[in-house]
Formats: structure tokens, C-alpha cells, sequence
């Protein structure tokens, strides 16, 4: 596998990653109501996903409220994920990288 095609699919492989984070984060928020910061499963999912957060903090506007800002990392993690997988992957593959072991299914004999 080429050096190029294992980036895009390690970064395809660390958006799903970030993206499981965040809806795990939002479950437990759900969950934990206003005692979220006592929770030890809470804290250590705010330490994953903390950097995703301060990112899209980064990127929007100061008017977007901080509130918002995990729904806005998610969404950007699935935007940067269907992106890879529908763009790059495709373009890549067609382009002339050997994408067998990306496509092939395994066999269960």
C-alpha cells in the first residue's frame, strides 16, 4: 500500500474515531445531566475530544456560541469523513493506487 493511501486511510480511520468520541460525549451529557463533571467516563471522553472541539472553536466565528461548538466538531469530523470516503478514496483508487486490500471482503472459509 502506498504511503499516500495509508494517510488518507489512517485520517479516514482517526475522523471515525473522533466521531464516535463526540456522539459518546453527547450521549453521556445526555445521560449525566449537571453532574457531568463529577463523572470519570465524562472526563476522560473531554480529554479525547477536547482538541476535536478547540479545532472547530479555531475555525468558526467568535458569534457561534460555545455551546454549540461539539455539534460543530461532529459535524465537521462527518463532513471530513464523507469527504474521504466519497472524494479522496475514489480518486485515489482510480488514479492508479493498488486499492485491493481496501476493497477485497474477508472471507470467512
Amino acid at each position: 500500500m502506498a504511503i499516500e493511501l495509508l494517510a488518507v486511510v489512517s485520517l479516514k480511520a482517526l475522523a471515525e474515531l473522533a466521531g464516535m468520541f463526540l456522539v459518546g460525549r453527547g450521549l453521556l451529557w445526555l445521560l449525566s445531566g449537571m453532574k457531568r463533571g463529577d463523572n470519570i467516563f465524562y472526563q476522560v471522553i473531554a480529554i479525547v475530544t477536547d482538541p476535536v472541539i478547540r479545532v472547530a472553536r479555531w475555525i468558526m466565528p467568535r458569534a457561534v456560541l460555545d455551546s454549540y461548538m461539539p455539534a460543530i466538531a461532529f459535524a465537521l469530523v462527518a463532513w471530513l469523513w464523507l469527504a474521504i470516503v466519497f472524494w479522496v478514496l475514489p480518486e485515489m483508487c482510480s488514479s492508479g493506487y493498488d486499492c485491493t486490500s481496501l476493497l477485497e471482503r474477508k472471507r470467512t472459509d
